[in-house]
């Protein structure tokens, strides 16, 4: 997710945990979504709660007048928090909220023992778009109406996916913030992975692994890391053999395609 001040994020994310103990998860992330969606709608207002020169007490106060009566009591004191912050620029004040929104349903899917299930559908979602550029095109058209997007994805995933997979990738669909499909989905999935404290390690092999071969490697990658690791397995028979590892901006290439590469890179240099 875009940059934030790691302080102001901090400040928020304390109050959000505050109140989302005893918060309907599901509707808390739907709620912060929509107020996420609302400032990027709305300009004037987006710039008025942002206005660092505007004390923080009425902005808060304009937050609750606006929001009192149509949202939960958690979804009021979270914007309020994060209205109150300092952000470097206006459209943070959305990101932050729309985060939240992310880290409320990946609370409630862990509360469900769904994480892992939830983490596993965003990334084989990413790869059913990758694959399919009529669906791809669908969910990515800016002119196409939200309701046929919402009732599209739900025909599509509803019964097959987690609830909060459904939600997540509805988000990322419908309000794209600028992102496409592909990088709104990893940026959702960093954070729900996120939730357990875990890595994400994306495997390209040409073959899928054996589950003895996914635990070997989990536990190698454990030990290299010094953290939890969840694997994503993308079978691309382009690999020829060995694998490849992707974590965050670090890649470990053991593949014959990879090893190929660096030959070439060497003779021609």
């Amino acid at each position: 997710m875009r940059g934030l001040s790691r302080t102001s994020l901090a400040e928020v994310e304390a109050r959000f945990n505050v109140v989302a103990g005893s918060a309907d998860l599901g509707t808390l992330s739907d709620e912060l979504f929509a107020a996420a969606d609302l400032l990027d709608r709305e300009h004037g207002l987006r710039r008025a709660l942002s206005d660092q020169a505007r004390p923080a007490e009425q902005k808060a106060r304009t937050v609750r007048a606006l929001l009192d009566g149509r949202v939960s009591e958690a979804a009021i004191a979270t914007v309020e928090a994060a209205v109150s912050a300092k952000w470097s620029r206006a459209g943070d004040l959305a990101d932050v909220l729309e985060r939240l929104g992310v880290i409320a349903a990946a609370a409630e899917a862990e509360g469900q023992r769904k994480l892992d299930e939830v983490e596993d559908e965003l990334f084989r979602f990413g790869r059913i778009l990758a694959a399919n550029p009529q669906l791809r095109s669908a969910l990515a058209d800016a002119g196409a109406p939200e309701t046929d997007k919402r009732d599209l994805l739900r025909d599509l995933l509803a019964e097959k996916v987690a609830p909060t997979t459904l939600r997540l990738i509805t988000q990322v669909a419908v309000h794209p913030r600028g992102r496409n499909l592909e990088t709104g989905l990893e940026e959702f999935g960093r954070l729900v992975s996120q939730q357990s404290q875990r890595l994400v390690a994306v495997v390209r092999s040409a073959v899928e692994l054996s589950e003895a071969q996914r635990q070997r490697l989990i536990a190698w990658l454990r030990s290299s890391y010094g953290r939890d690791v969840h694997l994503n397995v993308e079978v691309d028979k382009r690999v020829l053999g060995g694998f490849s590892v992707r974590i965050g901006d670090e890649i470990i290439d053991t593949t014959i395609v990879g090893r190929i590469e660096e030959v070439r890179r060497r003779l021609a240099g």
